[in-house]
């Protein structure tokens, strides 16, 4: 495999600037799907066919590409999201996602939580996602970067879904009805004896 120019990078875009350019075009889009005219479906359909033709050439390109050069188109953030969107990436959609997680753990774990890849089932991501104790939301926040990350790395997967811990213990629920307080002989259960 050659090596890249020196001056490959010259008037490229930073990432910030691609994130950027990619958020105006999401508004952009946007907007035209919900302005009615013959115009506007024209544009969508132009949008839509230009991204059809570029999807195939990637599509070649990746064809005529050596194991290492698609291992490395892959990796990088950017074409490996247009390979997902063009559904031509050459990783399995399995395999993406388990990396997904794996890049959030050491965020969840410096939390004091852990979240670990447990694999595909029909379509479906399973993780098993914990927090260092405390309130229910944290789990729930963790919950949704996972479901976020999971979806975006593998859009073929259709949900992702906690599993129970190992061992089927539950951590003791956040959030405890007044009843069962009540109940159990509470504060005021025994203040009204």
């Amino acid at each position: 495999m050659t090596e890249p120019r020196q001056d490959a990078s010259a008037g490229r875009l930073a990432d910030p600037e691609v994130e950027a350019r990619l958020a105006r075009l999401d508004e952009l889009l946007a907007g035209l799907e919900t302005a009615p005219g013959p115009t506007v479906q024209s544009a969508l359909e132009a949008v839509r066919l230009l991204t059809e033709v570029y999807g195939e050439a990637l599509g070649r390109v990746l064809d005529r590409a050596s194991d290492e050069l698609a291992r490395w188109l892959a990796e990088d953030e950017l074409v490996g999201h247009l390979l997902v969107l063009h559904r031509i990436h050459p990783e399995p959609a399995e395999r993406r996602a388990a990396r997904a997680v794996e890049r959030l753990r050491p965020a969840v774990r410096e939390r004091g939580g852990d979240v670990e890849w447990v694999g595909v089932d029909e379509q479906v991501a399973r993780v098993r996602v914990s927090t260092g104790g405390g309130c229910g939301r944290g789990t729930a926040d963790v919950t949704d970067a996972v479901r976020a990350a999971v979806l975006a790395a593998a859009p073929e997967l259709t949900a992702v879904e906690p599993v129970p811990d190992a061992s089927g213990k539950r951590s003791a629920p956040a959030f405890v009805p007044l009843e069962a307080l009540a109940r159990r002989g509470g504060p005021r259960a025994r203040e009204a004896r």
